[in-house]
């Protein structure tokens, strides 16, 4: 048992070693800095296709190799002037890396009015509109949509991924593009791929979205014993997928700059209450009122990182719960991993100790999270 003792120990010093390395790193949900994931919504049928890009703007620009002033641009004024004075280049990479073909042959791009610029989990897109036109579409072939946008090779980032949704000539669905599988064929019957794909891409924005974990970290700390971890993650577990497939339908709506701020929040009131609290519950009789309420907004938070167009969201319902499920078994994977080590920590000196160590932290970064969340009027 001693051995298991010391492993837990460890395993504490890390956590709280690497909590305040997320003030470097204060990202909403989900991670910028060394991955990314395009957006595109692809419609038409016949020989004309549209298609709207949502790429990360200072990436965008860096990839198509234009100046600092360009990609270092902050505000959205100067950041819609440099793409229009950048229009050719940027659309020169964009069109390179994101082809429509129409029977093996390769549609015609054309940019179809100005870029405009919007916010995603705090960063800004560019939104690209391009126009396709396909020879010989009708004739019975079948659309195929690729995507090399942001390789690897260019060394900006890595495992780039484009969420795809489609409607073209009838037929309608969704897709995940990677370097290993960068093209879906509109027709084909992809359904366990499409499964595995959204299962993966919630499994990756869980793990790797911070703020998600700490909350998680945060009422873990605070339960006492099995049944509590039990209760209380079904509860959120509840909460956010309601909202997470009610939002992403597009039935409800809440915009990222109400949600991010409050999903901050719940953080540093789960984790002030396993400072401040009762040693024997810390929450109390409103543990799961507390929990449910702010399961509730995180599931916008979940349902804002797929940002899914609501006229085709009932369509993607398989892609929906795809990606819910990814959040659900990650989550269940780090309770089972990290419920037993405070257990174990819970039974050595250092249990007190823990209990602030890691709680003083979260608190901190969450605050940091919140206040810099808070839109600024310009």
């Amino acid at each position: 048992m001693s051995r298991w003792r010391r492993l837990s120990s460890f395993v504490l010093a890390v956590l709280v070693v690497g909590v305040p390395a997320g003030l470097a790193r204060p990202a909403p949900a989900a991670a910028h800095d060394a991955t990314t994931t395009a957006q595109a919504q692809v419609t038409g049928s016949g020989a004309s296709v549209r298609a709207v890009l949502d790429l990360e703007y200072d990436l965008l620009m860096k990839s198509a190799w234009l100046y600092a002033e360009a990609y270092e641009a902050k505000e959205r004024a100067e950041q819609l002037r440099q793409l229009r004075i950048n229009r050719d280049a940027v659309n020169d990479y964009v069109t390179r890396r994101f082809e429509v073909a129409y029977d093996g042959k390769p549609c015609v791009p054309t940019q179809a009015g100005d870029a405009d610029v919007r916010p995603r989990d705090q960063v800004a897109f560019a939104v690209i509109t391009l126009s396709y036109t396909c020879a010989g579409a009708g004739g019975g072939g079948a659309y195929a949509i690729s995507s090399a946008l942001f390789p690897d090779s260019e060394t900006f980032v890595h495992s780039t991924k484009t969420m795809v949704t489609y409607e073209l000539g009838g037929e309608r669905g969704s897709a995940v593009l990677t370097a290993p599988s960068p093209t879906v064929r509109v027709g084909e019957d992809r359904a366990a791929s499409q499964i595995g794909e959204f299962f993966l891409l919630g499994a990756e924005h869980l793990l790797f979205g911070l703020d998600h974990v700490l909350f998680l970290l945060a009422l873990l700390i605070g339960a006492r014993r099995l049944r509590d971890v039990v209760v209380t993650a079904s509860a959120f577990t509840a909460a956010h997928s309601i909202t997470f497939l009610l939002a992403a339908m597009g039935i409800v709506q809440a915009p990222g700059a109400v949600v991010e701020p409050i999903i901050a929040g719940s953080i540093v009131v789960v984790a002030l209450a396993n400072l401040l609290g009762r040693e024997e519950d810390r929450l109390g009789r409103w543990r799961l009122p507390v929990v449910f309420a702010f399961g509730l907004v995180h599931g916008l938070g979940f349902a804002g990182a797929l940002d899914i167009d609501e006229s085709g969201s009932w369509g993607l319902l398989l892609s929906l719960l795809s990606f819910n499920a990814g959040i659900e078994v990650t989550q269940l994977v780090l309770v089972a991993v990290l419920f037993p080590l405070l257990v174990l920590l819970r039974r050595t000196a250092a249990a007190r100790w823990g209990v602030v160590a890691l709680s003083v932290p979260i608190v901190a970064v969450s605050l940091y999270w919140f206040f810099d969340r808070i839109p600024l009027p310009l």
